[in-house]
């Protein structure tokens, strides 16, 4: 058993190298892409060209049997260094060196956290403010608005927005606190090991781990008065959907924090 989890983790090791590798030639072909549009006064931005290719590589990932949205992600990290290649290679001076282990002391959350997955908005009037992200700012609606929720996206990025029909708690906390970011919502590699980590370190947690219907796991901090924010800490450890709402409208609740 032994035996074959290290020859496994050996050949992730290996593939891990190879996709490195790869990435390397891809990055560098960017750079010359940058080089030819600067001689030739090409915009560095091409909308249609990244719609091609996020839309591409969705169906790619698809053949490949891997899941779209996460190959998405992939695709627009990387589409995202690309186009800080390109503007920054036009700058005089160099990039600074790195290392391979960052400086400073780094908690055991910073080794299984992975991105921020959404961020939470309390809001008083919901359909006022779904018409501002998506008539002004360029967001569409996700996922079908119910009870006071809506859940929107542009690109990578996904914002809930919770108004007071969503519940009294959440009626209460508008009125107490007033409208804006209610909560950070982090992915995690695991949420017990997180949870757990945070408890010893004697954080405020608010929820233990709560498990939607999809199999994602959840747990809540309690409200900050300084900066008056919550974070939520997220596995997406079921099958790869949207935001659970249920698991939502947890974080508004009067828990006793634990």
């Amino acid at each position: 058993m032994t035996n074959d989890l290290s020859a496994l983790r050996a050949r992730i090791d290996e593939l891990d190298r190879e996709l490195l590798r790869v990435l390397a030639e891809r990055l560098e072909v960017c750079h010359e892409v940058a080089r030819v549009k600067a001689r030739s006064d090409t915009p560095v931005i091409q909308p249609a060209r990244v719609r091609d290719v996020v839309n591409s590589r969705r169906q790619w990932a698809i053949d490949a049997g891997v899941d779209p949205d996460f190959a998405e992600q992939v695709m627009r990290v990387l589409l995202s260094e690309t186009h800080r290649i390109e503007v920054a290679g036009r700058r005089p001076d160099a990039a600074p060196d790195k290392s391979a282990t960052p400086e400073g002391t780094r908690s055991a959350i910073d080794t299984v956290a992975s991105r921020i997955d959404h961020v939470v908005v309390a809001v008083s009037d919901v359909n006022a403010a779904t018409t501002v992200f998506t008539d002004r700012l360029g967001f569409h609606v996700e996922q079908s608005p119910q009870n006071g929720i809506v859940v929107l996206g542009a690109g990578g990025v996904t914002i809930v927005l919770v108004g007071p029909e969503a519940g009294a708690e959440v009626a209460a906390h508008i009125a107490e606190h007033g409208t804006g970011i209610h909560h950070i919502a982090v992915e995690v590699l695991n949420a017990d090991y997180a949870r757990a980590t945070l408890s010893s370190a004697g954080a405020p947690l608010l929820t233990d781990v709560i498990v939607d219907a999809d199999g994602h796991e959840q747990f809540f901090t309690v409200r900050d008065p300084a900066s008056g924010v919550q974070v939520g800490f997220v596995a997406r450890t079921g099958h790869r959907v949207g935001v659970a709402t249920a698991n939502v409208l947890e974080a508004f609740k009067n828990h006793s924090p634990r």
